[in-house]
């Protein structure tokens, strides 16, 4: 395959990965596009099912060997991985794309944050907190964001930093294949809740053709790209670029969605942008890149 030559030119890794989120995030869009006839629920068991099957297909994690430390480490990474799925498709019920992006991105900063003992930290820890401000219902409720959507998304970026820290534990060094495997743990749970919970039968042909382009755009393509770039780029550039997705997102919203943001909203999702940038950037230099996103 072209991509896993030594002599990729330096800026391939860049444009994959930027590939990788407009995936993620048209993928998101697309799937809030299907919430009148199936709701969250229904897109989450989608998502998950139709995505585990070509990331089972790909990877065959039934070939992986977890030593028993990591049974219990896994079942949380896979636990996590679903409620994550979950928790971040109901919050687009009630609210922009950007803004739940961004709202469940405070789940790997705080990791980062909290894994750093500096000064110059705090600085990063306080950005993040004007930006959760500006874009939280507080005070006189100048955002007009929905107070259970932005619940729903923290507590999706809650999970993703539960499937960080869980998923280092679980045996990072299985690579792609321990997603893989993760996502069957989450599909055996959340496949039949969110098709129990669908507000009409998922097991349609008319749907299939979407929940396939789904599991596509927001599993099977970008994972396999970040997975080109996490080998090739340094932990800062590549922290630093995936900083942008919020805009990414708040841009696929616009185009695909007509969610238009407030200029507070942007100001807010500007500090939260640049609070995450800031902390890769200043990070120690041991510390590594050690998830994907897959949202």
């Amino acid at each position: 395959m072209i991509f896993t030559t030594n002599r990729m030119p330096r800026w391939l890794p860049i444009v994959l990965l930027f590939i990788s989120m407009i995936s993620i995030q048209g993928g998101a869009a697309l799937a809030k596009t299907l919430f009148p006839l199936v709701g969250p629920q229904g897109v989450t068991a989608i998502r998950l099912g139709l995505g585990t099957l070509i990331l089972v297909i790909i990877f065959k994690p039934w070939r992986l060997r977890f030593q028993p430390q990591q049974r219990v480490p896994l079942l949380f990474y896979g636990l996590a991985l679903g409620s994550m799925n979950y928790l971040f498709y109901l919050s687009l019920k009630t609210i922009p794309l950007g803004v739940a992006v961004a709202l469940e991105f405070t789940g790997p900063l705080a990791v980062a944050l909290f894994a750093s003992r500096r000064a110059v930290d705090f600085i990063w820890v306080i950005l993040a907190v004007v930006g959760l401000w500006f874009l939280l219902p507080l005070g006189n409720n100048i955002t007009h964001v929905d107070l259970s959507g932005a619940a729903y998304a923290l507590g999706a970026g809650a999970c993703w930093a539960i499937y960080i820290i869980a998923g280092q534990k679980a045996g990072a060094e299985h690579g792609p294949a321990t997603v893989a495997a993760g996502s069957l743990i989450a599909a055996i749970i959340f496949v039949p809740l969110g098709a129990f919970e669908a507000d009409s039968s998922i097991f349609t042909w008319a749907i299939f053709p979407l929940g396939l382009t789904i599991a596509i755009l927001s599993t099977a393509l970008p994972y396999s790209l970040e997975m080109v770039a996490l080998t090739r780029l340094p932990t800062r550039t590549f922290g630093t670029l995936m900083s942008v997705e919020p805009a990414l997102a708040a841009i696929s919203g616009i185009l695909f969605l007509g969610e238009h943001l407030t200029f507070i909203q942007w100001i807010a999702l500007f500090f939260i942008i640049v609070a995450s940038a800031g902390s890769t950037l200043t990070m120690q230099r041991e510390s590594r890149i050690t998830e994907v996103n897959v949202n």
